[in-house]
């Protein structure tokens, strides 16, 4: 096992702003989810000490072609990776790659595979119940149904659904997930500029839409990731077409009215730039995105109605920000760096909510997506977005 350290700028005072963490001074594990196209494991697991200013590498797996998006079953100890890819095991297909996670060593072994119709998955959930997993196909402009069965392993794909093109504009479906009631699914059609709005039939495992439960956005905005407020009675997506955050109102059908939508850039920004995930604080006070070109942060204060202003930008702490998370305490947040291969670390101030870079930099390889779970045994429990 190795250990990594990081430069701690700002001497004592940095430290103390880490060593004011979790108890123990660790955070929770940290799964890292790459593209693999040169080779080597996609898949890793980093311990965070911030107290001592460490990262350590605790596994990696090796989870298939490109495991870039994956969701976590705490209560199962199973990790599903989508493998984004057009050929999975010879057939014309995406795939799904099942690793399990030792309590007692850490360790990670696959555990299971599959194939998952029309190819180039590039985001998986899990529905809160634990009976089936959600797949966005961005390549194939399709979603997938899986069933799991009780051991939490996929069992069976129950249904798809493969979207139709308008002339000069093709489907991309780009993120699938339940509301935070566990009964509505949302879906990003970032090709198509479209929300829609599902039930899931528990029994069939077919999808089912919602009467006026899509909802168009203006031409050319990509909505790609989304989350909700914590009451969720408000709607994020981020555009990644248009770098905009579009702010919706939630009824108590679960229905979406727009009621802002905002840039994510610096005023008089004029490069190329493409807006990519987006998080809640955990105060549920500040939202955050990432700008892939711009390569910053950007950090919303969250006002009345739910509602947003700009907070500010922060740099990325390296090129094109794909992912991010924040830790479970809400006082650190960490970027996954796709073209400059590293994760950067940034303490979140607590008044502010901006982050503040750490001079820190985990050495890895085409980082794509990154989840915080607690140990193993534990259960973290809720909708993961």
């Amino acid at each position: 096992m190795k250990w990594i350290a990081w430069l701690l700028a700002g001497g004592a005072m940095m430290i103390a702003v880490l060593g004011s963490g979790c108890a123990g001074g660790k955070l929770p594990l940290l799964y890292v989810g790459k593209y693999n196209d040169r080779g080597g494991a996609g898949f890793q697991v980093v311990e965070l000490d911030p107290g001592a200013g460490l990262f350590r590498l605790a596994a990696e797996v090796e989870a298939g072609a490109n495991p870039s998006y994956f969701c976590i079953d705490g209560e199962q100890g199973l990790i599903h990776a989508i493998n984004e890819v057009d050929e999975f095991r010879g057939q014309k297909t995406g795939g799904i790659t099942t690793l399990a996670l030792d309590a007692a060593s850490g360790a990670l072994r696959r555990t299971g595979e599959m194939a998952v119709p029309n190819g180039g998955p590039c985001y998986i959930s899990r529905m809160p119940a634990g009976d089936y997993l959600l797949v966005a196909n961005y390549g194939g402009g399709s979603v997938a149904v899986v069933r799991l069965d009780a051991r939490g392993m996929p069992a069976a794909v129950t249904d798809t659904l493969v979207f139709q093109g308008v002339p000069g504009r093709t489907p991309r479906a780009h993120m699938i997930a339940p509301g935070p009631d566990g009964n509505r699914i949302y879906l990003t059609d970032l090709g198509l500029d479209r929300i829609m709005i599902y039930e899931l039939d528990r029994t069939s495992g077919k999808l089912q839409s919602v009467n006026n439960g899509e909802v168009a956005l203006v031409k050319g905005a990509g909505p790609r990731h989304f989350t909700f407020s914590k009451d969720g009675s408000t709607f994020y997506v981020i555009n990644e077409r248009n770098s905009t955050v579009t702010v919706f109102a939630v009824d108590a059908a679960g229905l979406l009215e727009e009621i802002q939508s905002l840039s994510t850039l610096p005023e008089g920004f004029s490069g190329t730039s493409y807006c990519a995930d987006l998080h809640l604080g955990k105060s549920g006070r500040f939202l955050y995105g990432t700008n892939r070109g711009h390569n910053s942060i950007v950090t919303f204060r969250v006002v009345g109605n739910g509602r947003l202003e700009l907070a500010g930008h922060t740099p990325c702490g390296g090129d094109w920000p794909r992912n991010f998370v924040i830790d479970p305490s809400g006082r650190y947040l960490v970027v996954a760096n796709q073209r400059s291969h590293n994760l950067a670390l940034f303490a979140i101030d607590s008044k502010s909510g901006l982050p503040l870079l750490l001079t820190a930099a985990f050495t890895t390889t085409s980082p794509a997506c990154l989840k915080f779970a607690l140990r193993p045994g534990e259960s973290a429990g809720g909708v993961q977005y």
